[in-house]
């Protein structure tokens, strides 16, 4: 286990946080509360990855599920919204599958699904090829290196997952603002995830796997905050 203090980390992403445009709104401060205390739990309880339980589990998913209630709570509604509150419901459910090893391929699966509710989202338009070919040249490098390492009942799921992954950064990126960041944030953290577990045990890979995790899912959920407003109540 990563024997490192997990309060830098809070500390951090809290003072950036509190630059963000956004937190001038009193409601968006509220709601986000319940996500800031949720990843500090997580951090702080730091439950070892060998005892897997659905109490590690709910720990796990709980930022995830806090996002979910402050979109319900504070974004305008819309089909934005609600394919947002979708993916972030698929991530929080494929969280909970990755605490086991044995579910792996399922929470791969509801991975898949969430980041196929974020493209939804994004749209297709403009279009931006030239992005797109960046993008897969990229991933392309990364995961020609990964696969190599894989089982090859591994091959075929992983490749469709970095497909969709890929898709979804370029899309994210098009859209830019919090949506770009969010989708480069986990890409990274999944890119990080995978090397650990396929390649080579990186040091602090939980602890960078999880806080651009995290953060990457936050990044996403604001970007629902863009337009047309806040909820007003």
């Amino acid at each position: 286990m990563p024997c490192c203090d997990p309060y830098p980390w809070i500390g951090l992403n809290v003072g950036r946080l509190s630059s963000f445009p956004l937190l001038k709104y009193p409601q968006v401060r509220r709601w986000l509360a319940p996500f800031i205390v949720a990843c500090s739990l997580y951090f702080l309880l730091w439950i070892p990855e060998d005892q897997p339980s659905w109490v590690s589990a709910l720990v796990k998913c709980q930022p995830i599920l806090c996002l979910v209630l402050f979109l319900w709570a504070v974004a305008p509604g819309g089909s934005y919204t609600w394919l947002l509150q979708g993916a972030l419901t698929c991530s929080a459910v494929g969280d909970a599958c990755l605490i086991w090893p044995e579910a792996f391929f399922y929470g791969m699966a509801v991975f898949s699904v969430a980041h196929l509710l974020y493209l939804w989202a994004f749209g297709l338009s403009p279009l931006q090829p030239g992005l797109l070919l960046c993008t897969t040249l990229a991933s392309l490098t990364y995961y020609s290196f990964l696969l190599l390492h894989l089982e090859p009942n591994m091959v075929l799921p992983v490749a469709a997952y970095g497909l969709i992954l890929n898709t979804m950064l370029w899309r994210g990126l098009v859209l830019g603002r919090s949506a770009g960041w969010g989708a480069v944030l986990f890409i990274f953290s999944d890119g990080v995830l995978a090397w650990d577990t396929f390649v080579y045990t990186l040091p602090f890979a939980r602890l960078v796997t999880m806080s651009t995790y995290y953060a990457a899912q936050l990044l996403l959920t604001l970007s629902a905050l863009r337009s047309p407003g806040l909820k007003t109540h």
